[in-house]
């Protein structure tokens, strides 16, 4: 690991924030936050913290003692100095005096010592970092680092590496009384220049945050080196028969997660694949249920990824009916395993905790790699990105000797800790929360309008479209995934939804919106126009549908077909009869599809939608009719019932209740304003 310090660049960053009247220390306390949150082998998703002790002038102008430290729900990697909010350092000092302190008190203290009411919650280890006498501290959960203490004898190890550089801190969990037991042992070590918290990572600390920055990079550099010196092949291989593809596994593990809340409704969860030389080493060993289920190797990753992972056998691709049963089993031995192992330790528990959900977040499949597991993808994200560093610091104390974990009540401690729990408890799922979607004709207005609809209910959106950058800046907005797709290709169609299905696991809802109005007299037509019609307005609609009940089948968990037929299904227009003829097929076919899955779960539903500007009505059109009918464009659109124009949002919204809606199949919801001539009868 080497120094990242750029002297140009810490001038530019205190030049930048010069600007905005912040002083030079805590831009560069910014600066080097930002060097240690961008390097994953140091810190991830919201971990570590930094801290600087400096002046500043109170609501009275008064100068006084602060400490800057990170504050809750900001990331290092791209921290604000409104995100080191100042906190009086006297009253932090003077906690020291107590013997103990509740986690509630101590939050309570800390946030009624800072300088400004409204900033951020300091971090839980402020008490940790105001102790520690130095202006500059570092803390990151270093991988190598774990790697040495997460040994048999790594504290030994880690005297030995570091000589009195660095004091060695015994496992506490965060809080008062990790910050009092550090204390402690730096009071018997006051020329230390930084501390390993054992089985939780390191601290430094200088008299600039450059100082503090490139120890902390030392530190870390001389444990890499140290694991490089004592490598030897961690893992047995054992050998494996070629698995099936992920885009065929994936909805099956996807299926057995799903939690079932009864009478057909499911708690669905998205999952992020990752494989690589590393992570096939580490799931292909022959001892994997020894060195996987040992525990996490820091606690604090419990809390995202469970103590242990889900082991699931290699899914042979001929043979995948027998996977999704060993599957399906595995899920439930692990859930009652983790109950079991709740009810162990909340015994012993004051107060009593109320158990998590039991579901994995983290699978291991041999031959193909691990899964993360969330009720969002940027969770499932997180929990692999975790799953990773958990692989590479095993890997690297299984090499140089044998990778040991913390004791059970000890990671039950901080998976149920009630600081954690309160924000846990903060977390409101939206409706469509674990679920996937995909919308074809996703580039289009009304395809960008039920993109953003069924984002913005909490769903993962794939969008679909033929235009590969319409795709692309539909799907920008709302973080989705964006596939170049011709619906009317029947391997366009497979590889974008195998792509689905690999990027999320799987496949919930599909809005099949993809269409173009050919137009001309039913009597005079050309055939080619009416079967090039016929191929989008309706076969696009069967492959894409097919495609999709595929996967809804494997999942076992149901789904939701959604197509989108124009009031043309039941209201045929002059001159519109080869758009028109292919949509009442595709009427009949939603219905159909109705019939024939229902059983297994499956709703299929329609919207009849009418005079939608920058739909399939482009304006052309619009500026056509209105004047044939001698009115103007708005007089032609608002000309319904209800005198109003149909906007591409409120067809969104249109699929978006029938998504809702899991107790209606076979239905189809008329949105034009009131047009009684295509009301259904």
């Amino acid at each position: 690991m080497k120094s990242l310090w750029s002297d140009a660049d810490a001038s530019a960053m205190v030049r930048h924030y010069s600007e905005q009247g912040v002083a030079e220390e805590l831009a560069l306390r910014v600066y080097t936050s930002r060097l240690l949150g961008n390097d994953p082998r140091l810190v991830q998703h919201g971990g570590g913290n930094t801290s600087l002790k400096a002046r500043s002038r109170d609501v009275l102008g008064k100068e006084v003692d602060v400490l800057c430290v990170k504050g809750s729900g900001w990331d290092l990697g791209d921290i604000e100095p409104a995100g080191l909010p100042a906190v009086r350092l006297e009253p932090l000092l003077a906690l020291r005096r107590l013997g103990t302190l509740t986690d509630e008190a101590m939050v309570n203290a800390q946030r009624a010592a800072l300088l400004d009411s409204a900033a951020p919650t300091p971090s839980v280890e402020t008490l940790l970092h105001a102790w520690i006498p130095h202006k500059f501290v570092d803390h990151t959960h270093a991988n190598a680092i774990l790697a040495l203490t997460d040994q048999p004898a790594g504290d030994a190890l880690c005297r030995d590496l570091y000589g009195a550089r660095l004091a060695i801190v015994p496992y506490c969990m965060a809080g008062f009384s990790l910050a009092r037991l550090a204390g402690q042992v730096l009071e018997a070590d006051p020329g230390a220049e930084g501390m390993i918290l054992v089985k939780h990572g390191i601290f430094s600390w200088g008299a600039s945050a450059r100082q503090c920055y490139e120890r902390m990079i030392e530190f870390v550099d001389v444990a890499e080196q140290c694991l490089r010196r004592g490598a030897r092949k961690a893992f047995k291989p054992r050998s494996l028969p070629d698995p099936a593809s992920v885009a065929r596994v994936g909805p099956l593990i996807r299926g057995t997660l799903a939690e079932a809340l009864g009478e057909g409704r499911w708690r669905r969860c998205v999952l992020e694949h990752r494989v690589n030389p590393e992570i096939l080493d580490f799931v292909n060993g022959e001892d994997l249920a020894r060195y996987s289920q040992q525990g996490v190797v820091t606690p604090d990753h419990v809390i995202r990824i469970k103590p242990w992972p889900l082991i699931l056998p290699v899914p042979r691709a001929l043979d995948l009916e027998a996977f999704a049963a060993e599957a399906r089993a595995a899920v439930q031995t692990y859930a009652v395993r983790y109950l079991e192992y709740f009810e162990r330790n909340n015994a012993a528990a004051e107060p009593k905790k109320k158990a998590l959900d039991p579901r994995p977040r983290v699978v291991l499949v041999p031959g193909l790699g691990l899964f993360g597991v969330g009720e969002t993808r940027a969770q499932a994200m997180v929990a692999a990105d975790i799953a990773q560093t958990n692989i590479a610091v095993i890997t690297a104390a299984e090499a140089m000797d044998r990778f040991e974990s913390h004791s059970e009540s000890e990671i039950f401690a901080m998976e149920y800790w009630s600081l954690e729990q309160a924000k846990l408890g903060k977390q409101k799922p939206r409706p469509l929360s674990g679920q996937v979607v995909a919308v074809t004709g996703g580039g289009g207005t009304i395809g960008n309008a039920i993109a953003h609809a069924f984002s913005d209910a909490g769903a993962e959106v794939a969008v679909l479209d033929r235009d590969r950058e319409a795709a692309h800046r539909t799907a920008h907005r709302i973080k989705g995934l964006a596939l170049e797709c011709d619906v009317t290709s029947t391997d366009s169609i497979a590889a974008a939804f195998n792509a689905i299905a690999c990027t999320y696991g799987g496949l919930d809802i599909v809005v099949s919106n993809a269409g173009a109005a050919w137009q001309g007299k039913i009597g005079e037509v050309d055939e080619a126009v009416l079967r090039a019609s016929f191929e989008l307005n309706f076969f696009a609609h069967q492959r894409v549908a097919q495609a999709a009940v595929r996967i809804m089948q494997a999942q076992r968990t149901g789904g939701c077909l959604l197509f989108n037929v124009s009031k043309q299904a039941v209201n045929p227009g002059p001159d519109f009869g080869p758009y028109g003829l292919p949509k009442a097929a595709t009427l009949f076919l939603s219905r159909q599809y109705a019939v024939d899955y229902g059983a297994a779960g499956i709703r299929s539903n329609a919207v009849n939608a009418d005079r939608i500007r920058s739909g399939l009505l482009t304006d052309q059109m619009v500026k056509a009719r209105s004047a044939a009918r001698k009115v103007s464009e708005h007089e032609y659109l608002a000309g319904n019932l209800l005198g109003q124009e149909v906007a591409a949002d409120d067809v969104a919204k249109a699929f978006l209740a029938l998504a809702l809606a899991d107790r209606t199949t076979a239905a189809v919801l008329t949105v034009d304003g009131g047009n009684i001539a295509a009301a259904l009868r």
